[in-house]
């Protein structure tokens, strides 16, 4: 008998550890490929505002991180490093600058969600129609499926945001 709890309690172990492997790596297999240079370079001709994701945010760890720049145009919001891969990574434009799962949290319902983010080695995102981003602050990355804080990054003073 203890033979058995011990075959299926490791057999459950392996089966866990490769869901968990499954979640993690599926995203990294399935995504996109990342804009070429020449897009990045047609953003930087257009950038109004720039910023830092940064990997040593309060709020980001070994698995949800975020490092690099960020440019912000009229159109366009462009990502020029890497985020540590993971499911349903959404981009929003926050009213102010936030570092915390629980601070984004507390102003998500004034925040706008932009765009999906598909690809982990730089991202381009379109700002929909008729949105301004100089009424914005900052941007986060956030994964939706696990309500997970990944990464921030403010490119104007909350002082100096439109709203």
């Amino acid at each position: 008998m203890r033979r058995w709890l011990i075959l299926i309690a490791s057999h459950l172990v392996v089966l866990a550890m490769g869901f968990a492997g499954g979640i993690y790596t599926l995203p990294i297999l399935t995504a996109p490929r990342a804009p070429d240079t020449a897009a990045f370079q047609m953003i930087a001709t257009e950038t109004l505002y720039a910023g830092r994701l940064a990997r040593d945010l309060k709020g980001s760890d070994l698995l949800h991180w975020g490092e690099g720049e960020i440019r912000v145009s009229r159109n366009r919001i462009a990502h020029i490093g890497r985020l540590a891969p993971g499911p349903d990574y959404k981009l929003y434009l926050a009213p102010r600058f936030v570092d915390t799962k629980e601070a984004f949290l507390q102003i998500k319902g004034e925040s706008l969600r932009v765009g999906d983010v598909k690809t982990f080695n730089g991202f381009i995102v379109e700002v929909p129609v008729g949105v301004d981003v100089r009424d914005y602050s900052a941007v986060v990355v956030w994964c939706e499926a696990f309500d997970q804080f990944i990464s921030a990054a403010e490119y104007q003073p909350s002082s100096q945001a439109r709203k």
